[in-house]
């Protein structure tokens, strides 16, 4: 049976995400370039795993804004202090929380967020927690993915669970994403009351130099709770190695189709 205790889903590799995710680290540089900022905000980063575009945004912000990192994995979180060291201080802050359930009441003038609420399984509570942490007025910018991402890595994963070796462990294993469309994020962000909505969908397919990086970044970056779920460190190998080979024979090999779903929205005055 699949793995359902309190703390399963929360932590990562965080020290391998932080050294692998350059196509997340990309995509959240487009959305961050398109943030218009006075300064001297108090921003939200949701989900912001090793504070790589924690980062960036605090130095988008100048020296008078304040940001908060927030992600459900310690681990993350620990490897985001360690990244910005010092370089910061009393301009960021760090806070373990669920972000469908966010410890925050009209505290910040926007939320930026990518690669995060693809992870998050209820979506709907997930836009009502955000909206309730934004001041009148405040936006929201964020990117995940949507769509058919991964579309052809989740058909190989979904046939390959199904074999004989790995059946025992996946069958039945249900998906840890939620990909929308375009217009059903749309709508799902206007029933929590955001207005000024604005969603799309765009390509970003994400090719990987050989076999050792795409089977390194698959194992990290996305089966890392199916990996969990297998018990056996030799099957593990397996799994990836297999969804490996296959992608060998792709044209172009190693690449992963990868769509990302782009949100805008602010709260009502």
């Amino acid at each position: 049976m699949p793995r359902q205790d309190a703390t399963w889903g929360r932590e990562w590799n965080a020290a391998a995400y932080h050294r692998l995710s350059h196509p997340q680290a990309s995509w959240g540089r487009k959305v961050l370039s398109s943030l218009q900022l006075r300064g001297h905000e108090v921003l939200m980063d949701a989900g912001c795993g090793s504070g790589r575009l924690t980062a960036e945004l605090l130095r988008a912000l100048g020296g008078e804004g304040r940001v908060v990192g927030v992600d459900m994995s310690e681990n993350m979180l620990a490897t985001a202090r360690k990244h910005l060291g010092s370089e910061f201080s009393g301009r960021v802050q760090w806070v373990a929380a669920d972000l469908a359930s966010l410890p925050f009441e009209q505290t910040f003038d926007g939320i930026f967020s990518t690669a995060a609420f693809h992870w998050v399984p209820d979506q709907k509570q997930l836009f009502l927690s955000l909206l309730g942490a934004l001041r009148r007025g405040g936006w929201l910018r964020a990117q995940c993915g949507g769509g058919p991402n991964l579309a052809r890595l989740q058909q190989r994963m979904d046939q390959l669970s199904a074999t004989p070796r790995f059946a025992p462990y996946l069958a039945g294993f249900p998906s840890p994403w939620i990909y929308h469309d375009a217009q059903a994020a749309a709508e799902l962000l206007k029933e929590a009351g955001f207005q000024n909505v604005a969603t799309n969908l765009e390509p970003a397919l994400t090719l990987f130099e050989n076999a050792r990086s795409y089977s390194e970044f698959v194992r990290t970056v996305i089966v890392h709770l199916h990996l969990e779920q297998i018990p056996d460190a030799t099957l593990r190998t397996d799994f990836v190695e297999e969804l490996t080979r296959q992608a060998s024979a792709d044209d172009p090999p190693f690449a992963l189709d990868y769509w990302r779903l782009n949100l805008s929205a602010s709260r009502p005055l």
